[in-house]
């Protein structure tokens, strides 16, 4: 199976880029610095004050992510203007889906902007990265995404509506305020904890991508044996671009992501009150 899906998630900058010759791969860099003294010690008890509203959030009560029925078309080789439409469609079908379960949750929420890009340009949260195709700042509550020549020749639909929906899962962790808590106890943990808690966000995200893929498994998007390849790319890459272990193992990447397509429920992607083992 000869596809090119070089897929890149991104939160603030980050640093270097995996690009593989079939499949994605998720990056993130935390932009927030450890504090100490006397900060770090009131950040540490803030962040246990509200590990709630990652462990116990009303997004993981809302059952299965709606079906809004989201066609975004077909995905010809070398239309920039297709392309364009594909992205702003599997946006729109993000934004209907997740808009959903905020309801249900009965919770406040808001889009994230989308810039289609073709060049690379500066964002809020920094300089572009190389070989970056798109990632979400949550400065500005913005999907960039880029279309490269090499995408534009070899379109991937499912790898592309992956990417999106990751990236979007950053920002239903921004907007539910999963990321209120991350963030705190980041800003006081040292380099190992750090990275653990990078790995459950970068996991919750693959989780959460894989729920909203359930909602276009009739096989009129892609095939079961598309997904069961991406999957197992994962399994078999998905760490290798990470100079440090900052996203979790292949095969831990490939567990998430497969409890949310199973799933289907933001339920299923409850990273944080999973054990350690399980989001190495």
């Amino acid at each position: 199976m000869a596809l090119t899906m070089a897929v890149t998630s991104q939160v603030f900058v980050s640093p270097g880029v995996a690009s593989a010759a079939v499949a994605p791969s998720n990056q993130i860099q935390q932009a927030a610095q450890p504090l100490g003294g006397a900060a770090a010690s009131t950040l540490s008890r803030s962040a246990s004050a509200n590990k709630s509203l990652a462990t116990k959030n009303r997004i993981y009560r809302t059952g299965r992510l709606t079906d809004v029925n989201c066609r975004p078309g077909a995905l010809p080789s070398g239309s920039t203007a297709a392309y364009k439409r594909f992205l702003t469609r599997v946006t729109n079908c993000l934004n209907k889906a997740w808009g959903a379960q905020f309801r249900k949750a009965r919770m406040p929420f808001s889009k994230p902007r989308l810039r289609i890009i073709t060049s690379k340009v500066n964002t809020p949260c920094g300089r572009w990265s190389t070989g970056a195709d798109g990632y979400y700042c949550s400065a500005n509550r913005t999907m960039y995404m880029l279309i490269t020549k090499k995408q534009l020749r070899q379109p991937f639909p499912l790898g592309i509506a992956r990417l999106m929906a990751h990236e979007y899962g950053h920002h239903v962790q921004q907007t539910s305020r999963i990321w209120s808590y991350y963030w705190t106890a980041r800003n006081s943990a040292g380099r190992s904890q750090r990275l653990a808690l990078s790995r459950r966000s970068e996991l919750q995200a693959e989780c959460f991508s894989g729920a909203f893929m359930s909602t276009l498994r009739d096989g009129s998007q892609f095939s079961d044996r598309q997904w069961d390849y991406t999957v197992d790319w994962f399994r078999k890459n998905g760490a290798k671009a990470w100079p440090q272990n900052d996203h979790g193992r292949g095969p831990t990447q490939a567990t998430w992501m497969t409890r949310g397509y199973n799933s289907g429920s933001p339920g299923a992607c409850n990273t944080w009150a999973a054990s350690a083992r399980s989001t190495t």
